[in-house]
């Protein structure tokens, strides 16, 4: 598989570049991207984080952000796409929650605030070294602020009932205990293109590398999705590629197999 048209890369978070179970970055994927960098790819998370719990990488900056599962999309000088939960939806959504006792937590881009909190929401939050912050203004902002992203502990079998009679939402979940809920004319591969846009880029000038079911549309809107090994048989069915585990730095061997980085040495 030949990548040397590829002028852009995507890189879902959780279990691609941070092992979930180390919660952390190895010093070789956080190299990789430096090395990515240097020979001036651009550089995209793609998340269904919140931007302001993105993490950090010493030493690395991303060129874009990808936030809310795609529905804030954004570089240092600009919102590139921006897509929140109508209020009407995002106030059901908290309805629909409650009726099956299940606290949710909501984001804008500067926010996270929670009305509750259950083990499944909290050990969710937890992955991501968060706290499940509950707010006395939740129903406030939920009321008067733009939702981008909804948060629950739910297995599968619960979606139904927190999506019972909303318009426009659908769920995004990468975790088998808890979800994300975003606007359903919304995903990772909506933003994809509305960056690539940006741009002046086609998909197959787009590279991508999830682990997720969050990610599926987000493979499919590039030239070349690469799943990891640890990723979901539903991602894999879809993907071009494969790669390596993220505790094994899939990313790095991937991008040293297909010559878009030199094979180096940790230290050099």
């Amino acid at each position: 598989m030949s990548l040397e048209n590829i002028k852009i890369i995507f890189f879902d978070i959780d279990g691609t570049l941070i092992d979930i179970n180390s919660k952390k970055i190895s010093e070789r994927t956080l190299k990789t991207l430096n090395r990515l960098k240097e020979r001036n790819y651009i550089l995209c998370l793609s998340t269904g984080r919140s931007p302001m719990t993105v993490p950090h990488f010493d030493g690395w900056e991303p060129d874009v952000y990808l936030t809310f599962n795609g529905s804030y999309c954004y570089n240092g000088q600009q919102v590139i796409y921006k897509n929140p939960i109508s209020p009407e939806d995002a106030k059901l959504i908290v309805k629909n929650a409650a009726s099956i006792n299940r606290p949710v937590s909501a984001a804008t881009p500067n926010k996270l605030a929670a009305n509750g909190r259950d083990k499944d929401l909290v050990d969710y939050f937890a992955i991501a070294k968060l706290d499940v912050d509950v707010s006395n203004d939740f129903n406030e902002m939920i009321e008067n602020d733009e939702v981008y992203q909804i948060m629950s502990g739910g297995r599968e079998s619960e979606y139904p009932a927190l999506l019972r009679d909303v318009k426009n939402a659908k769920i995004a979940a990468w975790w088998d205990r808890a979800v994300d809920i975003i606007p359903a004319d919304s995903g990772k591969g909506v933003g994809i293109e509305h960056v690539l846009a940006h741009y002046h880029l086609n998909k197959e000038e787009a590279l991508a590398f999830g682990d997720g079911n969050n990610d599926i549309e987000m493979l499919q809107a590039v030239g070349t999705g690469v799943a990891m090994e640890n990723g979901s048989d539903e991602l894999k069915a879809v993907a071009d590629d494969m790669c390596g585990h993220v505790a094994e730095d899939g990313v790095y061997h991937y991008c040293v197999e297909h010559g878009l980085i030199a094979e180096y040495k940790i230290g050099k």
